[in-house]
C-alpha cells in the first residue's frame, strides 16, 4: 500500500493534485479482519467513492494512504476530547445557565399574566362593539324618523303658509290703495287661489272649508277693486294732448300683473277691461290720425290734374287755369327732380303740421303720404309690442287699429281717384316698399296686410294715369300740337323727363311690367314725332326737327342712369340715322353737282371702253365751281348748323361729319380726274386735300 502511495506523493510534491486510484485502494481492503463487517455489503461502494472523490476530506484521507478504520478511530477520539472539553465549559458556565433559566421562567410567568389581561381586553372590546352596533342602529332609526318629520313639517308648513289668510293681506286687499305693495299682495292671493284650486289633496282637507269662503270674498273684492282702478287708468288715455305711448310705458306696464290676475281669477271682468281698452285706444288713435290727416291736407301741393298729360297742348288748360301755381310746380308733373329725395328720408320723423304750416310750406302728396305712413308705422309698432307685453294677445292690435285703418282708408279713397301725378304715384309705391322693409327689419308683422292693400291700390291707379299719358300721345291732335319751329318740341321734352323719371325710380327694382309700359309709351312718341316732323314742308326741316328732339331726349335720359337704358339706345340709333340723312341733304344743298357725279360716274374707269367715257369737259365745270366757292359754302353750312340745332355740341358734331363726308366726295372726284385722259390740265383748278383739311381743322378748333 505504501508502494502504491509513493508515486502519488511524488506528484504531490510537484504541486499537482494526487491522482487517486480507487480500484487499487478497494482491492487492498481486507474485510476479513473485522468480524463485525461480515454483514456489511460493499455493493455500490465504488459509486459512492466516485461521488465523494471531489470532497477535500475524503481526498486527503485517500491521498495519505490511511485506512478507513484508523481514520475513523482518530475521528472518534477527537470527538470524545471535544465532548470532554464541552463538559468542562458547561460546568464553568453552570451558574450563568441557572440564572438564565430563572430569568426565562420569570418572563414566562409575566407573559402568562399579559395573556390573561389581553384576553380580558378582547372580551370587553367584543362587548363594546356590540353596544356600538346597537347604538348605530338606534341612530339610523332616529335619523330616518327625523328626516320623515322634517319632510312632514315642510309640507305641513307649506300647506299652512299657502292656505292661511293673514289679517294683513285682508286689510291690504280690502282697504289698501292699488300700489306696489298691493301688487305684491295680489300675487300672494293669486298663488293661494291657485293652490286651493289645483291641488286635489287640498280639496279634501278640513282646513279648506274654513279658508275657502274667505279666499272667495278676497278674490271678489280684489277683482272689483282692480277693475275700477284699470278703468280709471284707461279713461285717462282719452284726455286731450295725452302722450299715449309714454302713459303706456311708464304707468300701465307697472300694473301688468293686474291683467294676468284678471285673466286667471276674473275672466268676465278681464273681458270687460280688454273691451274697454280696445274701445278707448280705437277712439283715441282714430281721432289722432283724423286730426293729423286734416292738418296734412292743408300742406298739400297739387302737382297734376287730369289735363296735365304728355300729349295735351299747353294752351288747352285755359289762360287762367294755372294762375295759382308757380311754373316750377308744372315742371314737377313730368320731371322727378328733387322729389327723389323723399326715398332718402324714409326713416325721418313724420312732419309736424303746425310747424310746416307756420313756415307756409307746401309739399307734394308723396311727402305727406310718407309722413302719414311713418306715423302709422311707429304707432302700430309701439301698440303691437305693448298689447303683446301687457295683454299677451297680439289679436287685440287688429281690433284697436280697425278704426285708424278705416280713417286712413277713407282719406286714401278720396285722394287716390283724384291723383293724376304718375311720378307721385310711383314714388308712393316705392315708399310703401321701403316701409315694408322697415317693418320686416323690426320683425313686426302687424301691418303686412294693410301695406299690401295700399300697394295693390296704388298700382292700378298708376297704370290708369300712365295709360292716360299713353292715349294722349296716340290720340294727339297733330295740327294743334305742331309749331313752326325745328327746336325740341315741348311734348318730346315732357316725354323725355317723364321716361327718365320712371327709369330712375326703377333702377333698384327692375320692374319688368313698368319697362313694358315704357316701351309702349316710346312707340307712341315715335309715331307722334314722325307725324309732327311731316308737318314741315321741307325734308331738311323735318330731319333737323327729329335730330333736335332725339338729341334732347338722349341728354335727358343720360341723367337718369349713366349706363344707358334700352330706350336711350333706341334714340341714339335714330339720331345716328337722321344725322347721316341731314349730312347728305346739307351737302346736296351746296355741292349737288359734285355729289351727283361721284355717285353716278366716280367709280367708272375711262379705259374700260364704256359707251360714254368721262371727259375733261364733263368734269371741268364741277372742279371750277368747287374751287370758286367751297370756302363760302362751308361758311354757309356752318351758319346753317348753328341756327338749326339747339344743342351747340350736337350741331358741331354734325358739321364735322358733313365736312368729313365732303372731303371723301372730293377725294373720290380727284381720283376720277387722275384716270381721265388729259385730266392733268385740271390740276391748276383742283383744291389740294391739305387745304380742305386745314379748313376742317380750323372749324374743329372753333368747336
Amino acid at each position: 500500500m505504501s508502494e502504491a502511495a509513493t508515486p502519488h506523493s511524488g506528484e504531490g510534491n510537484d504541486g499537482q493534485r494526487p491522482f487517486l486510484d480507487l480500484g487499487a485502494f478497494v482491492e487492498d481492503l481486507n474485510v476479513d479482519e473485522d468480524e463485525a463487517s461480515e454483514d456489511i455489503s460493499l455493493e455500490g461502494l465504488e459509486e459512492e467513492l466516485e461521488e465523494c472523490k471531489s470532497d477535500d476530506v475524503v481526498a486527503n484521507i485517500l491521498s495519505k494512504g490511511m485506512k478507513l478504520r484508523e481514520y475513523t478511530k482518530g475521528v472518534e477520539n477527537n470527538l470524545r476530547q471535544v465532548e470532554l472539553d464541552s463538559i468542562q465549559d458547561y460546568i464553568k458556565e453552570s451558574d450563568n445557565l441557572v440564572s438564565l433559566h430563572d430569568q426565562i421562567r420569570d418572563c414566562d410567568m409575566i407573559l402568562s399574566q399579559m395573556e390573561a389581561l389581553l384576553s380580558g381586553f378582547q372580551t370587553e372590546i367584543g362587548s363594546i362593539s356590540s353596544d356600538i352596533k346597537i347604538l348605530q342602529e338606534k341612530s339610523m332609526d332616529m335619523g330616518l324618523k327625523l328626516k320623515n318629520r322634517k319632510v312632514a313639517e315642510s309640507k305641513l308648513s307649506k300647506f299652512v303658509e299657502d292656505i292661511i289668510v293673514p289679517p294683513r293681506m285682508i286689510d291690504i286687499v280690502v282697504d289698501g290703495e292699488v300700489n306696489e305693495e298691493y301688487m305684491r299682495t295680489l300675487e300672494i292671493l293669486s298663488k293661494k287661489l291657485k293652490f286651493v284650486e289645483v291641488d286635489p289633496m287640498v280639496k279634501t282637507s278640513k282646513a279648506l272649508k274654513d279658508v275657502q269662503p274667505e279666499l272667495e270674498k278676497l278674490r271678489q273684492k280684489a277683482v272689483s277693486k282692480v277693475f275700477d282702478f284699470m278703468v280709471q287708468k284707461l279713461y285717462s288715455l282719452r284726455k286731450p294732448k295725452t302722450n299715449v305711448q309714454i302713459l303706456q310705458q311708464s304707468v300701465l306696464l307697472k300694473y301688468k300683473f293686474i291683467i294676468s290676475f284678471l285673466k286667471e281669477h276674473g275672466k268676465e271682468v278681464y273681458v270687460e277691461v280688454r273691451a274697454a281698452y280696445i274701445d278707448t285706444m280705437n277712439k283715441v288713435l282714430s281721432a289722432q290720425f283724423r286730426a293729423y290727416i286734416q292738418a296734412l291736407e292743408k300742406l298739400q301741393l297739387d302737382i297734376a290734374t287730369s289735363s296735365d298729360l304728355i300729349g295735351v297742348e299747353t294752351r288747352s288748360g285755359g289762360l287762367f287755369s294755372r294762375g295759382r301755381e308757380p311754373l316750377k310746380n308744372r315742371s314737377a308733373v313730368f320731371a322727378l327732380g328733387e322729389r327723389i329725395n323723399i326715398l332718402k328720408e324714409i326713416e325721418e320723423p313724420p312732419l309736424i303740421p303746425h310747424i310746416a304750416e307756420a313756415s307756409s310750406k307746401k309739399y307734394p302728396y308723396e311727402v305727406l303720404f310718407r309722413s302719414l305712413h311713418k306715423l302709422l308705422l311707429d304707432t302700430a309698432s309701439s301698440e303691437y309690442l305693448f298689447c303683446d307685453n301687457f295683454f299677451g294677445e297680439e289679436s287685440i292690435f287688429y281690433d284697436i287699429f280697425a278704426g285708424p285703418f278705416a280713417v286712413i282708408d277713407e282719406h286714401f279713397n278720396l285722394i287716390l281717384p283724384n291723383s293724376f301725378d304718375a311720378i307721385g304715384l310711383m314714388l308712393m309705391i316705392r315708399i310703401i316698399h321701403q316701409h315694408q322693409l322697415v317693418m320686416s327689419r323690426r320683425r313686426i308683422p302687424c301691418l303686412d296686410s294693410f301695406l299690401d292693400k295700399v300697394n295693390i291700390a296704388l298700382w292700378p291707379r298708376f297704370k290708369m294715369v300712365f295709360d292716360l299719358h299713353l292715349n294722349s300721345l296716340r290720340n294727339a291732335n297733330i295740327r294743334t300740337l305742331w309749331e313752326d319751329d325745328v327746336h325740341p318740341h315741348y311734348v318730346m321734352r315732357r316725354y323725355a323727363e317723364f321716361t327718365a323719371s320712371l327709369i330712375h325710380l326703377n333702377v333698384e327694382y327692375g320692374d319688368g311690367q313698368l319697362e313694358l309700359n315704357m316701351e309702349r309709351l316710346r312707340m307712341a312718341i315715335d309715331d307722334l314725332l314722325v307725324k309732327l316732323a311731316k308737318m314741315f314742308p321741307k325734308q331738311k326741316q323735318q330731319t333737323v326737327f327729329l335730330i333736335n328732339n332725339y338729341d334732347m331726349t338722349i341728354s335727358v335720359l343720360k341723367e337718369a342712369g349713366p349706363e344707358g337704358s334700352k330706350i336711350q339706345h333706341h334714340f341714339e340709333d335714330l339720331l345716328k340715322n337722321n344725322t347721316a340723312i341731314f349730312v347728305e341733304e346739307l351737302l346736296l344743298e351746296h355741292f349737288s353737282d359734285l355729289i351727283k357725279f361721284v355717285k353716278t360716274r366716280g367709280s367708272e374707269d375711262p379705259s374700260s371702253g364704256s359707251e360714254r367715257p368721262i371727259t375733261v369737259a364733263e368734269v371741268e365745270p364741277i372742279v371750277k365751281d368747287f374751287a370758286s366757292r367751297w370756302k363760302g359754302a362751308i361758311e354757309l353750312m356752318h351758319s346753317d348748323v348753328i341756327t338749326s340745332f339747339s344743342n351747340f355740341l350736337c350741331g358741331m358734331d354734325i358739321l364735322r361729319a358733313a365736312l368729313t363726308q365732303l372731303l371723301l366726295y372730293y377725294t373720290r372726284l380727284s381720283d376720277s380726274i387722275k384716270r381721265i385722259a388729259g385730266g392733268t390740265a385740271l390740276n391748276k383748278d383742283l383744291v389740294s386735300i391739305s387745304s380742305i383739311m386745314y379748313e376742317i381743322r380750323k372749324f374743329s378748333r372753333t368747336f
